[in-house]
């Protein structure tokens, strides 16, 4: 889909912005809502983020924009980095670019970015999200880092293989019409 350099940093811009916001809400209301509620003694998440002054992150609690923001930068700055790039190479290992379906070819880099993003967002967030006050173990890290990757996953397989990328493309196509309707009509002149 991107062809330039420009093109995979508003691709990536899109994915992220998106992944970051649904993982947020993921996180904090599928799998820690209900301990947050009770913990709390409110009758909703968002009441009991707000009752506990934001979410426990570096030590302190951060209002919620900060969270987003955080990991909308690590995550921005990591897909760009490493995930990308290393995804890419990854399927071109299994599948030629040029004699592979599109499909199938644009699956393997999700399903390889997904390899890499996910373990690698879920050690970000195990440093971030870890419990400073009681202290810091390498072992209490690596298990919360297990855990958030068993957690994640499968969250992160399906929602990017069958509904963020998709509409990331969709919306890639409509951003870029114009160029990939130039290429295309360059593509059939050449043949």
């Amino acid at each position: 889909m991107p062809r330039n350099q420009f093109q995979r940093m508003i691709f990536a811009l899109i994915t992220v912005l998106i992944t970051v916001h649904a993982y947020v809400f993921y996180s904090l209301y599928v799998v820690n809502g209900n301990a947050l509620m009770e913990a709390n003694s409110a009758g909703s998440v968002l009441s009991a983020i707000n009752k506990q002054g934001g979410v426990l992150m570096c030590g302190s609690f951060v209002p919620i924009w900060a969270v987003v923001l955080t990991e909308f930068i690590l995550a921005y700055l990591l897909e760009n980095l490493l995930g990308s790039p290393l995804s890419f190479r990854l399927a071109c290992k299994v599948f030629g670019p040029s004699c592979t379906h599109p499909v199938i070819f644009e699956t393997a880099i999700i399903c390889a970015t997904v390899g890499i993003m996910c373990p690698s967002m879920s050690l970000i967030a195990a440093f971030l999200y870890y419990p400073y006050y009681e202290g810091f173990a390498p072992a209490t890290l690596l298990a919360n880092w297990i855990k958030l990757i068993c957690f994640n996953f499968p969250f992160a397989f399906f929602s990017q293989l069958f509904f963020i990328q998709p509409f990331v493309r969709t919306v890639f196509r409509l951003i870029f019409a114009k160029d990939i309707k130039s290429r295309i009509a360059a593509e059939e002149a050449i043949s």
